[in-house]
């Protein structure tokens, strides 16, 4: 999963700021605060792009010097990390089937295992994947 970068145009509005997004018709948020306006942009991207199925359609970003803005706009680029988002976002779990040697089955359902978790955990160590 990669990054990508889209230009946004912030106008000051009398109570914060309202965002729209040249290259994604029609996407719009607005915050009270620059930081909440930020992140309010990056959650409207992640909403634009996802589609019904779950997974996101990019389309390219435009140049940033070809845009232009009005006294009361300002240009910036907001990064959408797809990862980052969906850790955020996603909460649906998916059922998978294993196989593990019965006998490490039995030492762990003796202790109590939480399978589950450990293979999380493992996956996320195995995949270097940041929590």
């Amino acid at each position: 999963m990669a990054k990508y970068y889209y230009p946004a145009i912030f106008t000051e509005e009398e109570f914060g700021y309202s965002i729209r997004f040249p290259d994604l018709d029609g996407c719009f948020t607005e915050g009270e605060t620059l930081d909440e306006a930020y992140k309010m942009a990056v959650d409207a991207i992640g909403l634009y792009l996802q589609q019904q199925d779950g997974k996101f359609s990019f389309p390219i970003g435009s140049n940033p010097k070809q845009i232009e803005a009005d006294d009361n706009e300002f240009i910036a680029l907001i990064e959408f990390d797809e990862m980052e988002y969906l850790k955020k976002h996603e909460k649906k779990s998916v059922k998978k089937t294993l196989t593990i040697p019965s006998w490490l089955n039995s030492q762990a359902e003796n202790a109590n295992a939480p399978f589950s978790r450990i293979l999380q955990e493992g996956l996320i160590e195995f995949l270097g994947v940041r929590r």
